[in-house]
């Protein structure tokens, strides 16, 4: 047996610093004595955008007789969390900067620990956009080729900045992916970045690693949910997607997995947690 990673990546909305302990802990239950082989880790951004978010709730709400507060706070907290990460993201210091600091940040903090070990990526909604976009830069910059946002423009300066030395060879192929063996995404909206793109132009990730696995769930109730190997030839060859009924218990059956409400049910279902534990049993082996 060999050591693993799993890095989480949150999605929009209000995040809480320890959105993933819960799917942690029920990992570890399926994973049985395995589970001392995962080195897991959680990717939070939401602190670089929830204070300036809530000022505007705070401002908005004490002055207006607004209804519906719950959908409100997920519009304005979600739509926000896009609309910030791709706004003006090629200026230094961006949220977009930012974020994909927080990933390579959670990526160097395994790597310390085991040096090339394989990683599972678990993705959800927003998340699966800024983590494809890290990849997808992280995949430029190592072909010489321009990137014009985020830490992979200039690696060797946010290193330099992030930890006062240049990366090691192992340190820069790790943070760029290259021994990711799986990827699981959940509510994926990659689509509503990519739809005005002609399809020609719709591009995913290349296989960062030789043994690399994609599986999409979705919910067919989520709007903001999203199969994708309709976008383009290369997302069919490379994603497997895989329709869901999210949070199917009894209760959540009649309150929320057969509404939009089942955006935020993935990472209890027990379809997501099986497919993620064997994807960490393959990769361990």
């Amino acid at each position: 047996m060999t050591q693993v990673a799993l890095i989480t990546v949150h999605g929009m909305g209000v995040t809480p610093p320890n959105y993933a302990d819960a799917l942690m802990d029920a990992l570890r239950t399926r994973l049985g004595a395995l589970a001392g082989q995962v080195v897991m880790r959680s990717v939070y951004y939401q602190k670089i955008l929830q204070d300036n978010q809530l000022l505007v709730w705070d401002r908005t709400k004490s002055q207006s007789a607004l209804r519906y507060d719950d959908l409100r706070k997920f519009v304005l907290y979600g739509f926000g969390d896009a609309a910030g990460l791709e706004n003006r993201k090629e200026i230094p210091g961006s949220v977009y900067e930012l974020a994909q600091g927080e990933i390579a940040r959670a990526l160097m903090s395994a790597h310390t620990l085991r040096p090339g070990m394989p990683v599972v990526f678990l993705a959800q909604s927003l998340g699966c956009q800024v983590l494809s976009s890290y990849i997808y830069d992280a995949q430029k910059a190592a072909e010489a080729k321009p990137v014009g946002a985020g830490i992979w423009r200039n690696i060797d300066l946010w290193a330099q900045q992030a930890y006062g030395r240049a990366l090691t060879a192992s340190e820069r192929s790790f943070l760029a992916a290259g021994s990711c063996g799986g990827l699981v995404t959940t509510g994926c909206n990659i689509p509503i970045f990519v739809a005005a793109h002609k399809e020609m132009h719709i591009i995913p990730i290349r296989p960062p690693a030789s043994r690399f696995k994609w599986i999409n769930f979705y919910d067919p109730d989520d709007a903001l949910g999203w199969p994708l190997q309709p976008l383009s030839g290369g997302y069919r060859a490379l994603v497997e997607d895989r329709a869901i009924n999210a949070g199917g218990g009894v209760l959540d059956t009649v309150l929320k997995s057969w509404n939009p409400l089942s955006h935020n049910l993935y990472w209890q279902d027990d379809t997501v947690l099986d497919a993620i534990a064997a994807m960490l049993r393959r990769l361990a082996a």
